[in-house]
């Protein structure tokens, strides 16, 4: 006789090591960065990096607009969202950004001709019914980073 399986049951079930639920979150993240990414290239930015790695930190998306660079937080708000996308960045997730950002401006652009600033962005891509939206607030996040 064929078990059955309770739908809690499915996020036990794993694909390539990883069960249901964070692959599809992940696949969701890819997906509205892909989204923000072509936003920005029709804005006139330049993608220098995605899923950029420091250390143990990760940006989401940098560009360049002239001498401006943009890191570019990707946050996914779906139908019954209760918080806004500006909302579920946390205090950490604001200094780890913040971290992030003074790293990677001095490892790569303080001293780059033609580039004198850099912001953080955040992006909010809403999957509601029909095509992806996205709403973009610069200079979401300001501050010194502190360790």
């Amino acid at each position: 006789m064929p078990a059955t399986l309770a739908a809690s049951d499915l996020t036990c079930e794993l694909f390539n090591g990883m069960s249901i639920r964070p692959r599809l979150a992940l696949e969701r993240g890819r997906r509205a960065e892909s989204v923000v990414t072509d936003y920005l290239v029709a804005q006139g930015h330049t993608i220098l990096e995605r899923n950029l790695r420091l250390g143990s930190l990760e940006l989401d998306i940098v560009t360049r607009q002239g001498p401006l660079v943009c890191v570019v937080e990707v946050r996914t708000r779906g139908k019954g969202s209760f918080l806004p996308a500006l909302a579920t960045i946390s205090t950490t997730k604001r200094k780890h950004l913040l971290r992030a950002a003074e790293c990677l401006w001095q490892q790569r652009f303080a001293y780059a001709p033609g580039v004198d600033r850099l912001r953080i962005d955040v992006a909010a891509v809403y999957f509601d019914e029909g095509a992806p939206r996205v709403e973009y607030f610069a200079g979401a996040v300001t501050g010194t980073p502190k360790t």
